[in-house]
């Protein structure tokens, strides 16, 4: 075959350190665009990005040519850099170590952009250590909590 082709979607989530509550609603928009930003940067479809106080989700189509850890890394040192600046608030801003990618077909693409954009709601009842762990249960990962939350 002469041409490489690939089509993954794929549901990204990571929070900010400690789960800090420190993206107000005033910040928000312009960092999901940010992101959104960063991701078309490197060849990849931003087809939503969501989040609360505390964590973000972002629908991505990833491209070919990066990988899923290049992604996240690209994403949250550019942002983690671009949020510093936009307040002194934010001086000392760090995104959490680890992140979940997971997979999703392209028949659940709609279920996906509906719940990244109702993460107001949903987390009126839920944490984000209740929703991740919810995420790790719905896909089989096991994983030692120890080394989750940072």
């Amino acid at each position: 075959m002469p041409q490489s082709l690939s089509y993954l979607l794929t549901h990204i989530v990571f929070s900010t350190k400690n789960r800090a509550p420190v993206l107000d609603t005033t910040v928000r928009p312009t960092l999901y665009a940010y992101l959104a930003t960063v991701t078309r940067n490197v060849d990849c479809e931003c087809l939503r990005v969501g989040g609360v106080a505390d964590h973000v989700h972002l629908a991505i189509r990833l491209s070919r040519t990066i990988t899923m850890a290049q992604l996240v890394e690209e994403l949250k040192t550019a942002s983690s850099k671009w949020l510093k600046i936009q307040s002194p608030a934010l001086a000392s801003f760090a995104w959490q170590r680890g992140y979940g990618a997971f997979s999703v077909g392209p028949s659940d693409l709609h279920v996906l952009l509906h719940y990244i954009d109702t993460q107001e709601e949903h987390h009126r009842t839920r944490t984000f250590q209740e929703e991740y762990r919810a995420f790790l249960n719905k896909y089989g990962i096991e994983c030692d909590e120890r080394y989750v939350w940072d």
